[in-house]
């Protein structure tokens, strides 16, 4: 498989879910929580996000197409997945689960459809906890959210305060192109 010229949106096979509930009341404004558009508006900004990143990548990540998951879920489902997999007591905002972490590069043109990058998985209740603490809105907050997420599926860490940094510049750089 050959990776898509730059510029160009991947294909994106999403399996997205919202836990029943969590989407409900107060959120029914937001587009990106709604059931009947939520899995095509994610699927779009994900493809923008993986087309501004493609020719960044190393090549066993470049691929002309994506599979992941991504779940809206409360802080009572997110505190748990942290406590089972990061050792971490709470809830989070986010949590990414790469597939391709850890796997050995496999060479280019392996025939797959598409790449598993792995799981997004964000909570609605501290996203929209954060969004009203910074001021903006839950649709704002929640792309934030899963663009961070996408970019540790990628490999990006921040186990420091520069590599902080320089993952929340990137992650500035996808939301400005993809709100314009």
């Amino acid at each position: 498989m050959t990776a898509p010229a730059a510029g160009s949106a991947p294909e994106i096979d999403l399996a997205f879910s919202l836990e029943p509930g969590v989407g409900d009341g107060a959120d029914a404004g937001s587009a990106l929580v709604d059931p009947a558009q939520a899995e095509t508006l994610w699927s779009a900004h994900l493809s923008a996000w993986l087309a501004q990143l493609v020719p960044e990548l190393p090549a066993h990540l470049r691929a002309a197409g994506y599979s992941l998951g991504m779940q809206l879920c409360d802080d009572a489902a997110i505190a748990t997945l942290n406590q089972t997999w990061r050792h971490r007591s709470g809830p989070t905002d986010v949590l990414a689960f790469a597939a391709q972490e850890g796997a050995p590069p496999a060479p280019e043109g392996n025939g797959e459809a598409s790449l598993e990058l792995g799981d997004i998985v964000i909570s609605l209740d501290t996203a929209r906890r954060q969004a009203h603490d910074a001021g903006h809105g839950l649709e704002e907050e929640l792309l934030f959210l899963a663009s961070h997420g996408l970019l540790h599926l990628l490999g990006w860490d921040h186990p420091d305060g520069a590599s902080l940094a320089a993952m929340l510049e990137r992650q500035a750089a996808l939301l400005l192109a993809s709100a314009s």
